[in-house]
C-alpha cells in the first residue's frame, strides 16, 4: 500500500473519499474512529476540540494510557490516539461561546459530513440542534453515536455508555466465555467501539450519497449496542422461533463442529471444519474413522470424541507443522498470533499492515496500517494524530477564509485555543528499528 506524502494542501488528495469534508467533534473511540476511517480513505477530517486546551483535555482519548514518550519531558501521547486520529486535522474551538459556535457552524457550511458522540440533547441545549445545522447547510449529513440511541426508553438514553457496557446491553457478553458458573468474557480490545465507528462511516457515507442524490441531508441515529445486537447472526431467531436461549460455549461453538481451540507443542492452533467437505478432509486427516460420525447432528451431540482425536493430533506437533499439514489437506488449522507473532509474519509485511509513520509528537511509530485494499485509489496514512489546535490557522484561514486578524481576535479571547508541544518530535530510535522488525 502507498502512502501519501504531506504536500501544501491541508490534505493530499488520495483515497477514493478525496474532496470529501468531515466536521468531526466526537470523543472516545466509537465517533472519533469513524471519522478517521474515512480519513485514511482520503476524505478531509477537521476534529473539533473544546476546552481545555491542555491537560486534562475534553477528548480523554489524548491521555489513555499506555503513553508514549515525546520529545521532551512534558511531551507525552496516549498510544490510542497516535493510532487512531492519524490523518486528522485539529481545531480548538469552545463552543459554548457565541463566537465559538459561529464558528462552528461555519465549519458545518463547509462540511459534508459531521461526526458528534455526546449523550443526546447536549448539542440542542448548545443551540446546536440538527435544525440549526440544516440551517447552515441543508445538504450535511449528521452522525449521532451514542451509546442507546437518542430516542426510546428515556432512562435508558440518558444512561452512561462505554464499550463494556453496550458488550452487555447487546447481548454480545452473554455469548462470551465459559459456561456457568464462570463470568462471562468482555472482549479484551474496545470492540464494540470499533465497531460501532465502522458502522457510523459507512452510515456517513450512505447518507452522504442520499444527500448528493437529493440535496437534503439526514441524520442518522447509531446505538453502540443495536450494531452488536444486529452483529450476533441468528441469536434473535433461535429464540423468537425456537424458544433458544443461546449460552457461554467457551471456545467453542454452539453450533458449528468442529470449530475450536487446541493446544498445540508450542502454543494453540484453531481447528475449523464446519461444513461436510471440511470435516470429510479433516477425519481423513486425523484418521478419525468411526461412521456414525459422518452425521453432523450425531457429531454435535456428541463432540467429545472428536475432540479428543483432534486434541491428541495437535499435541505433538507445532503450530507450523499443524498449518502445514492443515495447507496439504486443504484442511483449515491456523494458528493462533499474538502480536510478537504477527510482527515476524510475512503475509502482514507484504500487505502493509504493519506500517510506520511519523507523529508530530511521539516521532517515528509502527502500528496497524489500513484496510481494505483498493486497486485505484488506496488509502493510507499522510500524517500522524495532531497535536490539540494544530491547524487552527489552516482551517479557519484555508477552509472558513478568515482573516489573521480575526484568528487573532479569536484566539486572544480564547474561542480558540491549542496546546503545542513543548520540544520537537521524539528521535529515540523506535524499539522496532532497534530490533530489526
Amino acid at each position: 500500500m502507498s502512502t501519501p506524502k504531506s504536500t501544501d494542501a491541508r490534505v493530499p488528495p488520495f483515497g477514493p473519499l478525496a474532496g470529501i469534508r468531515v466536521l468531526d467533534s466526537a470523543r472516545f473511540v466509537a465517533g472519533p474512529w469513524a471519522a478517521t476511517y474515512l480519513g485514511e480513505f482520503g476524505a478531509e477530517v477537521i476534529h473539533v476540540e473544546g476546552p481545555p486546551f491542555e491537560p486534562p483535555y475534553a477528548d480523554a482519548t489524548r491521555t489513555l494510557r499506555p503513553l508514549l514518550p515525546g520529545g521532551s519531558p512534558e511531551d507525552q501521547v496516549s498510544e490510542s490516539w497516535v493510532q487512531y486520529s492519524r490523518n486528522k486535522l485539529s481545531v480548538g474551538l469552545d463552543i459554548r461561546r457565541p463566537e465559538g459556535r459561529e464558528v462552528f457552524l461555519d465549519l458545518a457550511r463547509h462540511s459534508d459530513i459531521w461526526i458528534e458522540s455526546s449523550r443526546p440533547g447536549t448539542y440542542d441545549k448548545l443551540d446546536l440542534s440538527d435544525a440549526a445545522m440544516w440551517r447552515a447547510n441543508p445538504r450535511l449529513t449528521i452522525v449521532h453515536v451514542s451509546g442507546h440511541g437518542r430516542t426510546g426508553d428515556p432512562e435508558r438514553v440518558r444512561a452512561p455508555s462505554y464499550d463494556l457496557t453496550a458488550q452487555a446491553y447487546s447481548g454480545y457478553l452473554s455469548l462470551q466465555g465459559s459456561p456457568d458458573p464462570e463470568p462471562p468474557m468482555r472482549s479484551a480490545t474496545a470492540l464494540n467501539d470499533t465497531v460501532t465507528g465502522l458502522a457510523s462511516a459507512t452510515a456517513g457515507l450512505m447518507g452522504y450519497i442520499h444527500a448528493q442524490r437529493t440535496g437534503r441531508g439526514q441524520s442518522v441515529d447509531v446505538a453502540q449496542y443495536e450494531i452488536f445486537f444486529i452483529l450476533l447472526e441468528n441469536l434473535a431467531l433461535d429464540y423468537f422461533m425456537r424458544g433458544i436461549v443461546r449460552g457461554r460455549f467457551g471456545s467453542a461453538h454452539a453450533r458449528l463442529h468442529p470449530y475450536d481451540v487446541h493446544r498445540a507443542k508450542d502454543g494453540w492452533v484453531v481447528v475449523a471444519a464446519p461444513t461436510e467437505d471440511s470435516w470429510a478432509r479433516l477425519r481423513t486427516l486425523i484418521d478419525f474413522t468411526d461412521p456414525a460420525f459422518e452425521d453432523r447432528d450425531y457429531r454435535l451431540k456428541h463432540r467429545e470424541p472428536v475432540d479428543a482425536a483432534i486434541a491428541a493430533f495437535c499435541r505433538d506437533r507445532s503450530r507450523d507443522e499443524l498449518e502445514q499439514l492443515g495447507r496439504e489437506h486443504d484442511v483449515a488449522i491456523n494458528r493462533v498470533l499474538d502480536i510478537a507473532d504477527i510482527a515476524r509474519e510475512p503475509h502482514y509485511r507484504e500487505r502493509g499492515m504493519l506500517l510506520e509513520w511519523d507523529d508530530p509528537v511521539a516521532g517515528r511509530v509502527k502500528g496497524a496500517g489500513v484496510a481494505p485494499r483498493f486497486s485505484e485509489t488506496p488509502g493510507g496514512v499522510w500524517r500522524g494524530a495532531p497535536w490539540l489546535g494544530q491547524d487552527n490557522d489552516r482551517v479557519l484561514g484555508g477552509v472558513l477564509g478568515y482573516s489573521a486578524d480575526r484568528i487573532a481576535e479569536l484566539r486572544g479571547s480564547g474561542v480558540i485555543g491549542e496546546d503545542r508541544p513543548h520540544g520537537p518530535p521524539a528521535r529515540e530510535t523506535p524499539l522496532f528499528e532497534r530490533e530489526g522488525l
